[in-house]
């Protein structure tokens, strides 16, 4: 039956900046398809780790500073300690602060990459070695509408996010023919803390959501079905997709 194709049993997903936002819809969604999930954030969030519970899936959180490069190389091997396994890896954590090219301070820019685009690219090679050996896996990397456009005020992000769509299609390449799907999701513009600063703007408000077709913001578990899709045998000859998730955005 198909439907059997989207189920996670007995699998385990580490979702970065897996405690709020776009993460945690993520998180929840992927347990409530059957999936353990180990959480790596800044900070923990008691609702999701009994939401999951609830659900008879076994949770996880690991406090780590992306930006620090020695905190990012230990998540997986930690993982694989604590778990005994890597089946599903989303790199969601991102930053994204905003100011005019010409006032972008270099170690703002230093910092955005680090997390938004190295951290990325540093946790699929070392979860890509495990998923080698073990002849499958799956790797969701999470772009935005802004690795298709430039946005405002935010060089350091839309760069990052147009290299991970360059990022998943190279890994994808490499490790498609050995069982390994990588694909990416593009959210649009979600009701998250991400964007609060916006949503309490009237005028960009109602210029964001006059350019969205669905008419609203994207609420958390709107990418849930996506993520599942991703991390199951129904995608399993997806390779190198960015799949958009942005209310029609960019059809625009």
């Amino acid at each position: 039956m198909i439907l059997d194709k989207f189920r996670l049993e007995g699998k385990v997903a580490v979702v970065t900046g897996g405690t709020t936002g776009i993460g945690k819809g993520i998180s929840i969604a992927l347990a409530e398809a059957g999936a353990n999930i180990f959480s790596v954030s800044l900070m923990q969030d008691q609702d999701i780790e009994e939401r999951v519970v609830r659900l008879g899936r076994r949770y996880r959180y690991q406090y780590a500073d992306l930006s620090v490069r020695e905190q990012t190389k230990k998540i997986i091997p930690f993982v694989l300690e604590d778990m005994g396994r890597v089946d599903i890896l989303v790199n969601c954590a991102g930053i994204g602060p905003r100011f005019p090219a010409e006032q972008y301070q270099e170690d703002q820019w230093d910092k955005v990459v680090e997390i938004d685009l190295t951290a990325a690219f540093l946790l699929s090679q070392a979860a890509g070695q495990y998923m080698l050996k073990a002849g499958k896996g799956k790797i969701i990397n999470i772009s935005s509408i802004l690795g298709f456009q430039g946005g405002i005020n935010n060089a350091a992000y839309a760069s990052c996010k147009h290299a991970i769509v360059g990022l998943t299609k190279a890994m994808a390449n490499d490790w498609a023919s050995k069982g390994i799907n990588v694909n990416a999701i593009a959210p649009g513009y979600f009701a998250t803390e991400f964007i609060a600063a916006l949503m309490q703007n009237p005028e960009r408000t109602k210029l964001i959501l006059g350019r969205v077709p669905a008419g609203r913001f994207g609420q958390p578990e709107d990418i849930g079905g996506a993520a599942v899709f991703l991390a199951s045998q129904a995608s399993d000859f997806l390779h190198g997709v960015v799949l958009p998730v942005d209310g029609g955005w960019l059809s625009w």
